[in-house]
């Protein structure tokens, strides 16, 4: 399941690598807005241990796609989400009703104006995370915080791949950069923000960790999650 997820770690072909961009043009008509396969699962499980109340609150679903965490904020009595992402299929594909066409390195909305940042496996797409959590850090308030997730360093450098399979059964690499806790912790320093809280699920050791892969050893970490606070 994990090649299925990340692609081989030794294909017999080398995938061809597509921009984020050019992977979520191709990807957006088939990509539901809830969690898909066994590694966003793990994912979601990381994000929602870390998440805290969101009733009454303005949420931020940064980097939305289809809109996966905004509809869970929603749910959980947030009183508006936006969301807000630079892939326009995506956007279309998105039914949250307060939607806007920008990346997280340029946020367009006014400083502190936000409570909650949601930001599911985006900062991964990026060479460069510093700024990104600084404009996280401008639009929330005072008080508020922000849930960031990504594919674990340690799995990626060990050579698997972020892939997709589009509508036509063609197999693609998507563009990813490994960032390392400490590059997590400098930025989020160097923002004015503090983390409070880091999760990374293991294979072998969450019952939704579930998928295995011959060439990864038990154990080894699939997914980082941090908790991000604006003092």
């Amino acid at each position: 399941m994990l090649k299925r997820i990340f692609g081989s770690l030794r294909p017999e072909r080398p995938l061809q690598t597509l921009s984020s961009l050019a992977a979520y043009e191709q990807w957006a008509a088939i990509y539901p807005p809830h969690a898909h396969n066994a590694l966003m699962l793990a994912e979601e499980g990381a994000m929602k241990s870390l998440i805290l109340n969101l009733d009454g609150q303005i949420v931020l679903d940064l980097a939305c796609g289809t809109g996966r965490y905004g509809l869970l904020a929603q749910e959980l009595g947030a009183r508006k989400v936006i969301g807000i992402d630079n892939s326009l299929p995506m956007l279309r594909e998105n039914r949250l009703p307060h939607r806007i066409l920008s990346s997280s390195e340029q946020i367009p909305l006014l400083d502190r104006s936000v409570d909650v940042i949601l930001c599911g496996l985006a900062l991964g797409h990026l060479a460069h995370l510093l700024p990104s959590i600084r404009e996280m850090a401008r639009v929330l308030n005072s008080g508020g915080w922000a849930l960031v997730s990504d594919f674990h360093p340690f799995i990626f450098l060990n050579g698997q791949k972020r892939t997709f399979t589009g509508s036509d059964g063609r197999t693609f690499a998507v563009e990813h950069y490994a960032h390392l806790y400490s590059d997590y912790h400098r930025e989020v320093a160097a923002s004015g923000l503090v983390i409070d809280a880091v999760v990374e699920p293991r294979l072998g050791y969450d019952s939704v960790v579930r998928f295995a892969d011959t060439e990864t050893e038990n154990g080894t970490p699939v997914i980082i999650a941090l908790r991000l606070r604006k003092p």
